[in-house]
């Protein structure tokens, strides 16, 4: 089940028109969770029933490792159910006449002849299921559809796990708990999956990839951070998300107020303390707005978090605010007044400092990062 080397996982290139809608899109993921992320009618779901078999591509080829799924030159079309290829909808679409335990084993009646696959009760355990195999689905909350959903899924021994707006439809209190279930199945299953998603928190938790759609294209792929960063990808991401994404490291705990420092290259960040042992790495969003620049270096102030840096790009589109991003270490981006720009006179090059209140990191988005290998 575990991808093998470092090399691509799912390599993508496929064309199709459905009506007035043409999907043209080519990429390639590597091993971890792959998120297609873009704005309703980008592309993203009717990508996914590309990838599944659902739909037929036009043109082109999907082939995941050494398995092609898909080659329209070759004349290759595996049909869905022999892609073992794992679903998970946005509802669990589960069995109702089934109990979870019938629900479950029926995953892995579908793929009876490819192999070792994933143990029954390491699934059982890995999604917290054992208490709830002999219920039926109409006494199950919308979350535990979903684990139930994604134990059917994995037990099906997929080579690829599919994931379409898992979450839609959990309430707020159910997601962080699916979240830290889809965080464990991309650490310790090793299993490739492509996550769709709308909601940029639960990407920048999760993602080890990103592909941004658009109008049925790709318009970039890369890592969160990498891809936050990028003032000319804001059409994309929103304005709203402004935002940079730190990866960091925690390095150390202040007990007596309560404190996390954690670290990326020669900085430390403090934030509100976080309940994790030392050298766990972490992916945190600091919102462009929560950032404030200034020219020398402020004193007497309550904020814990300057760093100096340069400025590398400006941004400034026609409204009132403009969009600066910092070289402090790692990409930053601060959010100001048109007028504070012409005022401090900023342009590339010039030093700042950067302030960041300690209160300001985006909980929601906070998240382990993955453990697949990344360059750089």
């Amino acid at each position: 089940m575990a991808p093998s080397g470092d090399g691509a996982v799912l390599t993508v290139d496929v064309g199709r028109r459905f009506g007035d809608f043409r999907l043209d899109v080519r990429f390639t993921a590597e091993a971890g969770l792959t998120a297609l992320f873009g704005r309703s009618g980008a592309g993203k779901t009717s990508l996914i029933n590309l990838l599944a078999g659902l739909e037929r591509p036009e043109r082109g080829r999907i082939s995941v490792g050494d398995h092609v799924l898909f080659d329209a030159d070759a004349g290759i079309d595996v049909a869905p159910d022999r892609r073992r290829l794992g679903y998970v909808f946005q509802e669990g679409r589960l069995f109702p006449h089934m109990s979870v335990r019938g629900n479950l084993t029926y995953g892995q009646r579908l793929s009876p002849n490819a192999g070792p696959g994933q143990d029954f009760d390491r699934v059982v355990d890995l999604l917290d299921l054992r208490r709830l195999l002999a219920r039926r689905p109409g006494n199950l909350s919308g979350g535990e559809k979903q684990r139930v959903a994604i134990g059917r899924a994995l037990l099906a021994n997929p080579r690829l796990l599919l994931m379409d707006e898992p979450l839609a439809s959990v309430d707020a209190p159910r997601k962080d708990e699916i979240l830290s279930f889809i965080e464990r199945l991309r650490d310790e299953v090793k299993l490739p999956i492509v996550y769709v998603s709308h909601a940029m928190d639960d990407i920048i938790r999760l993602a080890d990839t990103m592909v941004i759609l658009s109008d049925g294209a790709v318009v970039a792929t890369g890592t969160v951070e990498d891809l936050m960063s990028r003032l000319d990808l804001r059409p994309h991401t929103g304005r709203y998300e402004a935002g940079a994404v730190l990866a960091v490291t925690v390095a150390g705990q202040d007990l007596t107020f309560g404190l996390t420092e954690l670290a990326f290259g020669a900085n430390r960040l403090v934030v509100p303390r976080l309940d994790l042992p030392g050298g766990t790495s972490l992916r945190v969003r600091i919102r462009a707005r929560d950032v404030w620049l200034c020219l020398t270096p402020p004193e007497s102030i309550s904020g814990l978090n300057i760093f100096k840096g340069r400025v590398v790009e400006i941004e400034t589109g026609t409204g009132p605010l403009a969009d600066v991003r910092l070289d402090i270490g790692a990409p930053l981006i601060a959010r100001v007044t048109r007028r504070s720009l012409h005022e401090m006179a900023l342009e590339p090059g010039k030093t700042v400092h950067a302030m960041i209140k300690a209160v300001a990191v985006d909980r929601p988005s906070l998240g382990r990062r993955g453990t697949r290998p990344r360059r750089g």
